[in-house]
């Protein structure tokens, strides 16, 4: 695989902000095409970006073409402001994207999930990841990658105080042996395991990749 054009949602978050400057560094891609709801901070002769209403997928439906859909939004119950809100972001815009991607022919499909995704999860957050895993990992893509970090070492000017605190009681509990499947993931690293991923041989069509697998990749 080379000479491919990516496709990216996400792409003003921690992760997707990673990915996309790797992505326009790396000579295996000639192009990559954001669909956001805001302008990306970055120009680029690679770069297209493309301002998209996620309620109404079908008005950009047909600009969804490429080799691979990387699918990294997200949002936080209180920037949401609702669980309803969260849903919508971080499974209906996903999800629709995916669908619309793999019904125009892309091959490759790279879904950022979380740690402990679990459909028939008690709890809302990891249940929606759990879903949306189930249903993106079914749609017809020849391969999907789908990636579940824990805690994740975003840029200095987009972590959050509770990450930091969190971060650093992790990182304690690390060195001494403990909540090592918890153990944090720079974004960058991230990034860099999801674009690898793609031109390695694989056991099948449907990989799921848990915190120790990423850093083994």
């Amino acid at each position: 695989m080379n000479e491919l054009t990516a496709l990216v949602i996400g792409a003003t978050g921690a992760t997707g902000s990673a990915l996309v400057t790797q992505l326009l560094v790396d000579s295996r891609f000639k192009s990559v095409v954001v669909f956001s709801r805001r302008a990306v901070s970055i120009t680029h002769a690679k770069l297209t970006c493309h301002i998209v209403d996620f309620d109404n997928p079908k008005l950009w439906a047909d600009l969804v073409k490429g080799d691979v859909l990387f699918s990294a939004l997200a949002t936080t119950l209180k920037q949401a402001g609702s669980q309803k809100e969260q849903y919508k972001i971080d499974y209906t815009y996903q999800y629709q994207t995916a669908e619309t991607a793999a019904a125009n022919g892309v091959e490759a499909y790279v879904l950022v999930s979380a740690v402990g995704a679990n459909e028939n999860s008690m709890l809302f957050y990891p249940r929606i990841k759990g879903q949306l895993d189930k249903a993106a990992g079914a749609l017809p893509f020849k391969q999907i990658h789908i990636f579940r970090p824990g805690f994740l070492l975003r840029q200095p000017d987009k972590i959050r105080l509770m990450e930091k605190i969190g971060i650093a009681i992790v990182n304690g509990l690390n060195n001494i042996g403990l909540l090592k499947s918890q153990k944090p993931l720079p974004v960058e690293v991230l990034a860099q395991k999801m674009i690898s991923v793609l031109f390695k041989p694989a056991a099948s069509h449907f990989q799921v990749y848990s915190l120790d697998a990423i850093f083994d990749l």
